[in-house]
């Protein structure tokens, strides 16, 4: 009865989409209101509900959001993520690819190729990519911890081409600049002739768990294109995190 009477609060709280009062929860589970208010309190201990702005106003917590998400699938989050990508790739007019950080590793999950019949596009392949070589890798790097940051760095970095950054100085630079600017790029450093472009797709406090990112010909991914396409990506990137999280809690 205790453990279905959480449940029951959780499900109120995640239903109704924005944050909600200890009056309001108690009101719709019609639990008795010192019985209901200290179960939020146990709740509330255990992270499962946070108050954000200590208002008296309760969300779903991140630690629920963390085991939600732990437990979806690469189909699950394709599902939700699939039309936002078709529609960048359809006003982008490029590939666009969605990447996924787990066991130490990043590995592209999903791909939408442009609609264009006659347009010429990068396919990147599916898969785990080098963690100092490939934009999305960065793009989540950059925002690890740096205990993760120091693994990649200590480990033998191979140079795909001459423009492959493979010392630790060179590494640093680039995750400072990609803090400082919400995106990473990868010039030619895996293949020649080809560039692309990763914003890092954050979830709640948990971190940077995935990344989206656009591929492209360096002819058309040159300097100022990759600057306007990686400003793009990040409000892209928004926008997949809100898709995930919605699906995440509505499940939950």
């Amino acid at each position: 009865m205790h453990l279905e009477r959480l449940i029951n609060l959780l499900e109120i709280i995640a239903v109704v989409g924005r944050p909600v009062t200890a009056g309001e929860v108690q009101s719709a589970s019609g639990i008795p209101k010192p019985t209901c208010y200290r179960l939020m309190q146990t709740l509330l201990e255990q992270s499962l509900i946070d108050e954000p702005q200590n208002d008296g106003r309760y969300v779903i917590g991140e630690k629920l959001i963390r085991i939600a998400l732990l437990g979806k699938s690469d189909v699950d989050v394709r599902r939700v993520s699939a039309p936002l990508l078709r529609a960048a790739a359809s006003q982008f007019n490029e590939t666009v690819f969605l990447a996924r950080f787990r066991n130490d590793k990043v590995e592209i999950i999903h791909v939408q190729t442009p609609e264009d019949p006659g347009r010429a596009f990068i396919h990147p392949g599916i898969g785990e990519r080098p963690l100092h070589a490939c934009s999305c890798s960065k793009a989540i790097a950059a925002f690890a911890e740096e205990a993760f940051q120091e693994r990649i760095m200590s480990g033998t970095l191979k140079a795909f081409t001459e423009h492959t950054k493979v010392t630790r100085g060179e590494l640093l630079e680039e995750f400072k600049l990609i803090r400082l600017q919400g995106f990473a790029d990868c010039d030619q450093e895996i293949d020649i002739g080809i560039s692309s472009v990763s914003a890092p797709v954050t979830i709640g406090n948990i971190g940077a768990t995935f990344s989206v990112g656009a591929v492209g010909p360096v002819r058309r991914f040159g300097a100022d294109f990759r600057q306007t396409i990686g400003k793009q990506l990040i409000q892209l990137a928004i926008n997949i995190s809100g898709a995930i999280q919605l699906c995440n809690v509505s499940e939950a």
